[in-house]
């Protein structure tokens, strides 16, 4: 599907196209200023080279990271046997320090992973090791409450205010797998309809973008060291949506700016798409910013407040695709767009235009008032000033009559 060619007169479309981006004569405009209204104050498109160089270089890192350093997936999906007790004992308060100590006394061999979550008296130690046995869990109960002895709910310290779960790897496979399938189902989902409602290289575009995000979210991950949870794979789904709606508002816009620029001389696909990135920057900035603003009270919430757990895991991934979504939906969907278009030969020919006229207007100027007799236009223009003159000189002067001094004689 195409708009380019839809039926729209270049004048009133140049016309709109334009109020936008000049100035009033005279008037200079600050940075800022033009930022803020949407005239061209970054030059996005034409910097494209730049912005690809950075996301690869952005991209191999993520990748080297995932390959090399891996992911600290949690206990849903490696398995194994996770330990909770009370953060208070009949000795004060107990730390994690002290819980790996009784730990590896009873094991010979240290947890896998020791957090507090929660604070205050509701705060709690968690444990997660390999897969233990019972005889093994039921030891490393015991030292724990013989070296610690942990106050459970009921102000009594017991061997029963420590709890324990196990969790198999086969659960957080399945889940894994339907996430899988879940994304490929939305990416399949999001081509089809932009492709539908836009066209093919715009649907192709926002595909590049969301796979950026998805492996940059992803190796940050890695990068971090963040705890890969079925909360996190749950985030990175939602993530997508937010920077497919930005990619979106941008795309409509680009698209509003090139209807009928087939027929056009005044500006190319890449002016017009990097006009439009313009017009909706603010816009991109301020939705991020009002949507990072729950994220960032969801993140203190679940880190400050309540410790490790499923809260921050979902707001630590939403942070960092936010962020992403919005960085991609600007800086890579829309150049790989104007690339994608520009391969088209109709385009290739309008920017030939531009590039024509605008040369036409260069030479115009610096000659001044000085005759072309090459250029058809100003042959043209000097053929029909020449008639012009002509017709006005055959014409006769006339004279105002005169009326007698004297009176008429009766």
């Amino acid at each position: 599907m195409s708009d380019e060619t839809a039926g729209v007169t270049p004048d009133s479309t140049e016309g709109s196209n334009n109020s936008a981006s000049e100035a009033k004569p005279g008037k200079k405009e600050s940075f800022f200023h033009r930022l803020y209204v949407g005239t061209g104050a970054v030059d996005i498109v034409g910097a494209r080279k730049r912005w690809y160089v950075f996301f690869a270089l952005l991209l191999l890192v993520c990748i080297g990271s995932m390959i090399f350093r891996g992911f600290n997936v949690g206990i849903e999906f490696e398995g194994g046997t996770q330990i909770q007790l009370p953060a208070h004992g009949t000795h004060g308060q107990i730390t994690q320090d002290q819980v790996i100590k009784s730990f590896n006394t009873a094991l010979g061999e240290a947890p896998a992973e020791t957090q507090t979550v929660g604070t205050g008296n509701a705060s709690t130690i968690q444990t997660r090791s390999e897969t233990l046995t019972a005889d093994q869990v039921a030891k490393v109960k015991k030292q724990i409450f013989e070296d610690l002895g942990p106050i459970g709910s009921n102000g009594k310290s017991s061997e029963q205010a420590i709890s324990d779960s196990a969790v198999s790897a086969s659960w957080g496979d399945e889940i894994s797998r339907q996430a899988l399938i879940a994304l490929a189902v939305f990416l399949v989902a999001v081509v089809i309809f932009l492709a539908i409602y836009f066209d093919t290289r715009m649907a192709f575009a926002a595909l590049i973008s969301l796979l950026h995000d998805i492996v940059v979210t992803a190796g940050v991950y890695s990068l971090v060291g963040f705890e890969v949870t079925p909360a996190t794979v749950i985030g990175l789904l939602t993530i997508l949506g937010f920077s497919l709606y930005d990619t979106v508002v941008v795309f409509d816009k680009v698209r509003e700016n090139t209807r009928g620029l087939l027929g056009l001389s005044r500006r190319t696909y890449a002016e017009a798409a990097n006009l439009a990135l313009n017009q909706t920057l603010m816009r991109s900035f301020n939705t991020a910013f009002i949507a990072l603003l729950p994220i960032l009270g969801l993140l203190i919430v679940g880190y400050v407040l309540l410790g490790s757990g499923t809260l921050q895991d979902l707001a630590l991934v939403q942070l960092t695709g936010t962020l992403v979504g919005v960085l991609s939906s600007v800086a890579l969907a829309t150049p790989l767009l104007v690339d994608f278009k520009m391969r088209d030969p109709k385009y290739q020919q309008q920017a030939e235009r531009v590039a024509a006229r605008r040369a036409k207007a260069a030479k115009r100027e610096a000659t001044d008032d000085d005759f072309d007799a090459q250029d058809e236009e100003q042959l043209a223009a000097e053929l029909r000033k020449e008639k012009a003159m002509a017709a006005a000189a055959g014409v006769p002067a006339r004279h105002p009559k005169q009326r007698p001094s004297g009176k008429k004689k009766r």
